[in-house]
């Protein structure tokens, strides 16, 4: 394969790259850093140590895989900054998912655009913000949707689903 057909290369730089996935950086935080601080999100009263970063990844990690997401698909993340959120960032990159990021803003048309351009298997939403509902949105426009097999929302039942699929996904299944 020649260098122009790859889709990563390394220029020079001063300062050398880290050559680690965002999985294996974050193992390596955990074990240096395990009972520091490492997520404090306000709105929700939420501050995890690494210890816990890394135990709730873990959990969204293997429920995502317990409904079948593997190396090379696409999941869709709709929604404001939240923990849900940030625990999806890390848990599909320890699986290799790619994570499309959508805009909270998006109107129906958008984020029906964006989910089937993207071939996103699954959309992981908040329900609502703002004065846009995300379930109703996405109601309206499943039909358009032929590649998405999986609705999860967060902080409901579905997202409970979610993780009750990983109860029987052995640890060593997830890739960091």
């Amino acid at each position: 394969m020649t260098t122009s057909q790859l889709s990563h290369t390394v220029g020079s730089t001063e300062t050398p790259l880290i050559e680690q996935t965002i999985g294996d950086n974050l193992a390596a935080a955990v074990e240096k850093y395990g009972e520091r601080e490492a997520l404090v999100v306000v709105h929700q009263e939420i501050r995890w140590t690494y210890n816990q970063l890394w135990a709730e990844v873990d959990k969204v990690a293997r429920g995502l895989h317990g409904m079948g997401f593997r190396k090379g698909d696409r999941i869709g993340v709709w929604g404001p900054n939240s923990v849900e959120w940030f625990l999806v960032q890390y848990a599909t990159a320890r699986l290799g998912v790619i994570q499309v990021n959508i805009n909270p803003a998006y109107r129906t048309h958008e984020v029906s655009y964006a989910l089937n351009q993207s071939g996103c298997r699954g959309l992981v939403s908040a329900p609502d913000f703002k004065t846009s509902n995300y379930v109703e949105m996405i109601d309206e426009v499943k039909g358009e949707l032929p590649d998405l097999e999986h609705l999860i929302y967060m902080g409901t039942d579905s997202w409970d689903t979610m993780l009750a699929a990983g109860d029987g996904v052995d640890p060593a299944e997830i890739s960091s």
